[in-house]
Parts: C-alpha cells; sequence; structure tokens
C-alpha cells in the first residue's frame, strides 16, 4: 500500500538536502539542568528565539478556566464561516500561542474561520489534567459563545504534535462529556503523540535526522504525567490511542517518516479507520518532526492538502 503519490515521491532529494539545516532537537542543549523547571525554563526560552513575527489580526483576550482566567489569542474574519479551536505544540512543557500566528492568520483570512488559539497550562509546573482541562475549557467557551459573537455553532479543532494530542484527547472529551460532537466539523491532527507509554519509533527511528530525541520525548512525557505507570498512561484521556474512536467527525492525520512520532499517527489514523470515523492519513518521506517549518515543495504540498480538507468542511 502506497502512503503517498508519485508527486510526493519526486520531492525527496530536496526534502532530504534541508535535514542539514534542522536546529537542534529540542532538549538536546548542552548543560541540561538536572532540575525539571529549570530545564523546561531552559527549553522555553530556545522555543522564543524560533517564533515567527507577530500577527497583526491577533487580539490578546481571556476565557473562563478551571484555575482561573486563560489566556487566548483570536484570529476573527468579518463573516466567519465556522470556529477554529487551535492548540499549540511544545510537548506540553513550552510554546505558547504565537509560534502559530502565519497558520492561524491564515485560517481566519483564507477560509473564513473565527480562530481561537488557547495558552494552556504547561508542566511540569502544571501536570495532567491541567492542560487538557484548559483545552477542554476554551472548547466548551467556543461551543457556548460562538453563536451569538460570531454567528456559527460550528467549530473544527487541531494541533500540532503535544497540540495534536491535547486536540484528540479534547475532541473524545467533546464527545463525551459536552455531548456536542455533532457540532465539530473536523480535527487536523499533525504529529501528534497517542500513546504516552511510547510506541517503535518513539524509541528509534532509524537513526534519521529529526528535531526530536528520544531522552527529550521522555522528559516531556514524565513532566506532563509524573509518577503515572505505563497501566495508568493507557487511560484514554491520557493516550487517546486506547479510546473508543467511533462516531468521530472527519480527522486529517499528518506525519513524516523519519519523525519519532511516525508510529502514533500511524496506530491512530488506523484505530480512526477501523472504529469507522472518517480519516485521512497524510504521511510525508523523509520529512521530520515539525518539517513543516522547512519551506520546500513538501510542505507546500501539505499546506495544500489541509487548505483542500477544511475546504471540504466548510458550508
Amino acid at each position: 500500500m502506497k502512503l503517498w503519490d508519485d508527486t510526493i515521491d519526486s520531492y525527496r532529494p530536496e526534502a532530504l538536502a534541508l535535514l542539514e539545516h534542522l536546529p537542534t532537537p529540542a532538549g538536546a542543549e548542552a548543560d541540561v539542568p538536572d532540575d525539571p523547571v529549570a530545564r523546561a525554563q531552559m527549553m522555553r526560552q530556545y522555543m522564543l528565539a524560533m517564533e515567527a513575527e507577530p500577527s497583526p489580526m491577533a487580539v490578546e483576550s481571556t476565557i473562563p478556566g478551571p484555575a482561573g482566567d486563560i489566556p487566548v489569542r483570536l484570529f476573527v474574519p468579518d463573516e466567519p464561516k465556522a470556529m477554529f479551536l487551535h492548540i499549540h505544540g511544545g510537548g506540553w512543557i513550552v510554546g505558547r500561542p504565537q509560534m502559530n500566528d502565519p497558520g492561524n492568520e491564515h485560517l481566519a483570512k483564507h477560509h473564513g474561520l473565527a480562530v481561537l488559539s488557547v495558552d494552556y497550562r504547561l508542566a511540569p509546573e502544571h501536570p495532567y489534567p491541567a492542560g487538557p482541562d484548559d483545552c477542554e475549557a476554551a472548547a466548551a467557551w467556543l461551543l457556548e459563545n460562538g453563536p451569538e459573537r460570531w454567528g456559527t455553532d460550528k467549530m473544527a479543532i487541531g494541533g500540532e504534535s503535544a497540540g495534536g494530542h491535547l486536540a484528540a484527547a479534547t475532541l473524545l472529551r467533546v464527545r463525551d462529556r459536552l455531548g456536542a460532537v455533532d457540532r465539530v466539523l473536523g480535527a487536523n491532527l499533525v504529529f501528534g503523540v497517542y500513546d504516552l507509554r511510547g510506541t517503535p519509533s518513539t524509541f528509534g527511528n532509524g537513526a534519521n535526522p529529526d528535531m526530536l530525541e528520544p531522552s527529550a520525548i521522555q522528559f516531556m512525557i514524565e513532566s506532563f504525567t509524573p509518577g503515572m505507570s505505563d497501566a495508568e498512561r493507557r487511560d484514554p484521556d491520557v493516550s487517546p490511542l486506547f479510546a473508543d474512536l467511533s462516531g468521530l467527525p472527519p480527522c486529517l492525520v499528518s506525519v513524516g517518516t523519519f519523525d519519532h512520532l511516525l508510529d502514533d499517527s500511524l496506530f491512530f489514523a488506523n484505530r480512526l479507520a477501523a472504529a469507522e470515523s472518517p480519516v485521512e492519513l497524510a504521511v510525508y518521506p523523509d520529512s521530520p518532526h515539525g518539517f513543516m517549518a522547512l519551506l520546500s515543495e513538501m510542505t507546500k504540498s501539505h499546506a495544500k492538502r489541509l487548505d483542500a480538507w477544511i475546504a471540504s468542511l466548510l458550508p
């Protein structure tokens, strides 16, 4: 079974050449502190230096949350067609909504989506379930306030890396806790992690270049779920791979073959398909975690597929 077409295959030489310009894998810096909070703070400074210029369209605001107000970043077009809950990546310990300003601005301008990017609480200071609880609160707020504010009761959801994990977990909470999955148009799940015990590629991706590496992944998981056993990490609210995946809206699951989280996406997409939930699996050869940050034909191809998929969800 081919996972990509001949056009994608023709982009592989360029993708391989760009691997020489990958930044240092997250968490692999020299002199890493032993203290988890200090290590997380160092990684946050590293990530800040990689942020794009902030979008002039973005508006900072807050919404009520389970532990106080949650900062959010809004992108609102003149006539919204639907809403989009965006959840940023960063291994549950780093990152903030500004990371995805270009993409969220595009969603608003190109697709007419009212985008809310949630600045959820980060581990290790705020481990599970703080982040998922904040994301669920953001989804509930959109579902409650969207009709009056933006004239729409429909939303989509999406995120990258840990944001992909939180998007999947939030989608399941919308179905199981909020009883509103019928109002979710779809979920864009980009190189997420769906089994926090670790899949085969988590521990070794064939020594291919990647922006992740196993020890950093383990540090992120331990920070997010401190002291949990593998049995506890099988809880579907922690590892969505173990959830009942039936009755979900369309999902686009995207990943590169060099990504340490490759197997998470392969397994999750196939479990969605087996549960008869509509799913598309987009696999990009010779591409690492975070490959969308590399300006290439492979990245452009993914952007076109994402635009077409989102357009297919909208009225």
